[in-house]
């Protein structure tokens, strides 16, 4: 157990002041460059259009959770078939935060080598994509009615410290810290040589690793430690680069999305693309490039006693201020719930609303039975009235999903507000005055991102 934490501790302090800087930048993306321009450059089918989402879905730190809903709001906002999946490629692979975290666990030539194999594959993807799909009409563009806020410069900034230590954090910590404990645990359990008699079959290395990476969700960040606890084991680096390849980009979950918006052609595409160009990258690797380059026994050393030194402290106070931030995050997400059907907000404070209260996170009825909007019965809340509406929705992952299932249903002109609630599932929609929509209609929404209303 002590060498379980120690593993865990020194790990934390090599991450934490990249991940601090790497979640900032992260930030500033967000809400200094508008998602607007996203599609404005995507729309006709080419290279052009290609490299643009590839370029742009490198830095970004999104989840292969989050980027299935923005990469179908993209769809639906013109962007072409290609665009499209060489933007669902590049992004989960690496963003700012993971490229930073790679430098500091893996290297400089793994933090080199990994946004040019997401750059190099999104390329591919896309372009083969355009090419299955030549003879498709264009998409017909729906207006998102995006509402241009002009913030200020410090508003702005404010933004990107809300996104980027609240809802990335939130999206991206229960994924990094899974990735750290199995990390630390590898350190701990797995024999020393355990790679070793594989190391003259490198491909067998791959295979193996791909096994495991498929079913198993890994985020950007949440993969490096990983692949260098198994690269400690004796793993080629070859194998572990697929891992932060393959394990980020493709998991079950993902790939029946994909193939539910965009369709089985594309999805085979999507992981084709992926596949290949992780063993490539990672047979060259192996085979081309220097093992002197991919040398991690550095950090075997660095599990002994911290030595003293501004460089360790500063490091010290980076894994007290992240692991304060990041406690933080995962307990917003744990405590987050979303709105009951009748309208009675259910927050950490109990108020009183159209004949509701809340109470722990639940919505309760008052004693009476009826009441202007809402009445009880066995115990739950229901409206008189179709003023507003409550879905539960299966399929949401992260605060994306639910930013952009929520931009879906804004698009409807019937549609007055609408909040997503992604833990719980709960989507409530409230009408404008004498407008309505069918559930079929709202079904089409849910079922565009790849959702169930269930």
């Amino acid at each position: 157990m002590i060498e379980f934490l120690s593993s865990l501790w020194v790990l934390v302090l090599e991450m934490a002041p990249y991940l601090l800087l790497g979640f900032f930048i992260a930030g500033l993306l967000y809400a200094f460059i508008p998602q607007k321009m996203f599609a404005k450059h995507l729309h006709k089918p080419g290279f052009k259009s290609v490299l643009y989402s590839t370029l742009l879905g490198v830095p970004l730190p999104l989840c292969s959770c989050g980027v299935l809903p923005t990469t179908v709001s993209l769809r639906k906002s013109g962007a072409s078939r290609g665009a499209c999946t060489s933007f669902l490629i590049s992004t989960p692979q690496t963003g700012v935060d993971s490229i930073l975290a790679t430098y500091s666990l893996l290297g400089l030539p793994f933090a080199i080598i990994r946004p040019i194999a997401a750059l190099v594959t999104g390329l591919i993807g896309g372009v083969v994509t355009d090419m299955s799909f030549k003879d498709e009409a264009e998409i017909e563009v729906v207006d998102r009615k995006r509402e241009n806020k002009n913030l200020s410069f410090m508003e702005k900034l404010k933004v990107a410290f809300s996104y980027a230590f609240d809802e990335l954090l939130e999206d991206v910590g229960k994924w990094l810290v899974i990735g750290l404990l199995i990390s630390a645990l590898i350190t701990v359990a797995v024999p020393n040589d355990f790679f070793s008699a594989l190391q003259d079959y490198p491909f067998l290395n791959m295979l193996i690793v791909l096994v495991i990476a498929i079913p198993m969700y890994t985020c950007a960040t949440g993969s490096i430690p990983i692949a260098l606890s198994l690269m400690m084991k004796g793993m080629t680096p070859g194998a572990a680069f697929l891992l932060l390849m393959a394990g980020p980009a493709i998991n079950t979950a993902s790939m029946l999305v994909i193939n539910k918006a965009f369709g089985k052609k594309q999805t085979i595409i999507y992981i084709v693309s992926i596949v290949l160009g992780a063993i490539i990258f990672g047979l060259g690797m192996d085979y081309l490039m220097p093992r002197s380059w991919f040398d991690v026994s550095s950090m075997t050393a660095a599990v002994s006693c911290c030595e003293e030194g501004h460089n360790e402290w500063f490091s010290i106070i980076c894994s007290v201020v992240f692991l304060i931030l990041l406690i933080k995050a995962l307990l917003n997400g744990f405590h987050h719930h979303g709105e009951c059907g009748c309208g009675c907000g259910c927050g950490d404070h109990d108020d009183d609303v159209d004949g509701c209260h809340c109470h722990g996170g639940e919505c309760h009825c008052h004693d009476h039975d009826d009441d202007d909007d809402c009445h009880c019965h066995d115990g739950e809340c229901h409206c008189h009235e179709e003023k507003e509406i409550s879905l539960k929705i299966k399929g949401m992952c992260c605060s994306h999903c639910a930013n952009n299932l929520k931009e879906g249903f804004l698009a409807k002109d019937e549609i007055e507000s609408c909040d997503v609630d992604h833990n719980s599932g709960l989507v409530n929609i409230k009408f404008k005055e004498g407008k309505s929509l069918t559930i079929e209609q709202l079904k089409e929404v849910v079922d565009g991102f790849g959702y169930e209303i269930i």
